[in-house]
């Protein structure tokens, strides 16, 4: 179905939307692919806070162009779906990676996460990366470790006494 020029502006300016907001974007090959199969894709992607779209390459250039995903430009031939990370920057290539364990057809041409395009090897990497709120325990518990070192060494002499009367009562019993 031919799209009019109100209908490709206004698809233009949604994915430009989305990308200027995007923490990172991953980009795969879908043919292959049944309706159905699309379908769960996208239903996962809304789950997950993943903006998942089809969009035409020209309209995809224009979308990218003043964004930090403009790196994606040449990467943009044949049929392609966009992945969009809205939440946190991981989510699109976990998204997209787990489709893949299922789906060998799908294949993920490019990856870009601030302005940096990344090979499709990469997505391993990038779908590793931690959640928000894995990040901020990860940056917790280190903050937490020298306190608690703390404590403990001030209570250890206390615990150490305890233990040599504890030692002694039961030598004398």
């Amino acid at each position: 179905m031919a799209l009019n020029l109100e209908q490709k502006k206004a698809i233009v300016s949604e994915v430009a939307e989305v990308a200027a907001n995007a923490l990172s974007a991953v980009i795969a090959d879908y043919r292959g692919l049944t309706v159905a199969e699309m379908t769960a894709l996208r239903s996962k992607a809304r789950e997950s806070g993943v903006y998942l779209r089809v969009v035409r390459n020209s309209l995809a250039k224009r979308a990218v162009e003043n964004t930090a995903f403009a790196c994606l430009h040449d990467v943009l031939t044949g049929p392609l779906v966009f992945a969009f990370s809205k939440e946190e920057p991981g989510a699109a290539a976990r998204l997209i990676k787990d489709f893949i364990k299922e789906h060998e057809n799908f294949e993920v041409k490019a990856l870009a996460i601030s302005g940096q395009l990344l090979a499709a090897k990469d997505i391993d990497q990038i779908a590793k990366l931690p959640s928000r709120d894995e990040a901020l325990v990860l940056l917790l518990s280190v903050m937490q470790a020298p306190i608690t070192k703390l404590v403990r060494t001030l209570a250890e002499p206390q615990a150490k006494f305890v233990r040599v009367v504890a030692a002694i009562r039961d030598q004398k019993q």
